[in-house]
């Protein structure tokens, strides 16, 4: 039997993260909350995570700068953004990093849903009807 995904999740909102891995883990994903880009990655996740999701505004390292770093220590690992924010130069340097996708909030669990399908090329039985785009 394989292991679950491994889906963190960092935001220093501790609601929205507790929020996102309870859905995450009702799609059958391993789902692990970080308050921090630097609190991930400190952690032995860091190297084993096989998506991130990630707020782009946080004190300290950014999102989009969490982002940046991983291009260089994991440049295939799927990092999907998710702002509340809607300024031009935030979105567009958010798509200069290169994520997978940027997602606003407020996003639905569909949505949410689909994105990690395509991110990580899966399909779970825990998601009907979500197939491969």
């Amino acid at each position: 039997m394989s292991r679950p995904l491994l889906v963190c999740v960092i935001d220093d909102d501790p609601s929205l993260c507790a929020a996102l891995e309870n859905l995450l883990r009702s799609y059958g994903y391993r789902a692990v909350a970080y308050g921090s880009a630097e609190e991930f990655l400190a952690s032995a996740d860091a190297d084993r995570a096989d998506c991130i999701i990630s707020d782009i505004q946080m004190p300290g390292m950014s999102g989009i700068d969490l982002r940046l770093f991983l291009t260089h220590t994991r440049p295939d690992l799927p990092v999907i953004l998710m702002t509340a924010r809607t300024e031009r130069i935030l979105l567009d340097r958010a798509a200069a990093a290169n994520p997978f996708r940027v997602l606003q909030k407020p996003f639905d669990a569909q949505e949410l849903a689909e994105c990690l399908t395509v991110a990580m090329g899966t399909v779970d039985a825990a998601m009907p009807g979500l197939g491969r785009p």
